[in-house]
């Protein structure tokens, strides 16, 4: 009988590990972790009073500008901005499900139209209520705002546009770039939390106008914004090492995320409900 050697018969090669693959869905799972916290907190704490119309239960958290007595159009902006805010961080968890996209596209559009009109909602609204009611504290917030804004209108239009021509390539990486910005309101918190626990506040102003304040008024939009792209360019046409650096920086940034989303939990949210 016949035998082969072992020596030289062919051994199967071994699966590479998606490195670059696992740390993205880490990350993204540290971000629905700490998004569902957020929905949980605004769907038990604005919701039924905003429902109800006791505007002035708004104010029992500490907040910018929320219930202003006789300001009719400026409190059922902000009513309509609360409503929006749960809608739009859940839809944009769902909306990058893989699983969904392939196996339930009717949805995946719908979703993705949904989140597409209340992304520019609350970018509109949130112009509003910056220059028009004064929702601001110094004017350096008030920029990074306006420029998140800006970024959210453009990678809306960007992102129906490469859907309509069925660039569905395209469409991803804009949809990314779009969840990225308008996630930022939502980073913010998690960053001033993140920080906070890893310095003590340092750089943080009591007006919101220390050094680590105007860093995050614009970092709270593009260094999400930076990560993703890296994490695109990596994806599309990285070097071996570059998807090894980019799979570290997303583990790292994962590990950031839910440090601060359990501080947002402990001190910002979960009191208050």
């Amino acid at each position: 009988m016949a035998t082969i050697d072992a020596s030289i018969a062919p051994t199967p090669r071994a699966r590479r590990i998606d490195w670059l693959g696992r740390s993205a869905t880490f990350c993204y799972l540290a971000i629905a972790a700490g998004q569902l916290l957020f929905t949980a907190f605004i769907l038990l704490y604005y919701y039924p009073p905003t429902l109800t119309g006791n505007f002035a239960a708004w104010d029992e958290k500490p907040i910018i500008k929320g219930f202003v007595a006789g300001d009719t159009a400026g409190n059922l902006f902000f009513a309509v901005h609360v409503l929006l805010a749960a809608v739009i961080t859940f839809g944009g968890l769902v909306q990058l499900v893989p699983a969904i996209r392939n196996r339930r596209p009717a949805l995946h559009r719908w979703n993705g139209r949904l989140y597409m009109l209340c992304a520019l909602a609350l970018a509109l609204g949130g112009l509003w209520m910056t220059w028009g009611r004064g929702t601001w504290l110094n004017y350096i917030g008030a920029i990074g705002i306006t420029l998140d804004a800006l970024l959210i209108t453009g990678f809306t239009a960007l992102a129906w546009q490469a859907a309509r021509h069925r660039q569905f390539a395209d469409h991803r990486r804009w949809a990314i770039r779009l969840f990225a910005v308008a996630s930022a309101v939502w980073f913010m918190r998690v960053g001033y939390m993140a920080w906070g626990l890893s310095t003590g506040g340092a750089g943080i102003g009591k007006a919101m106008d220390g050094p680590f304040d105007l860093f995050l008024a614009f970092a709270n939009s593009l260094l999400p914004l930076a990560v993703a792209e890296i994490y695109l360019r990596a994806g599309a046409r990285g070097t071996p090492l570059a998807r090894q650096a980019t799979a570290a920086l997303l583990t790292v940034s994962g590990l950031v995320i839910l440090a601060g989303s359990a501080g947002a939990w402990m001190v910002m949210w979960g009191p208050y409900i």
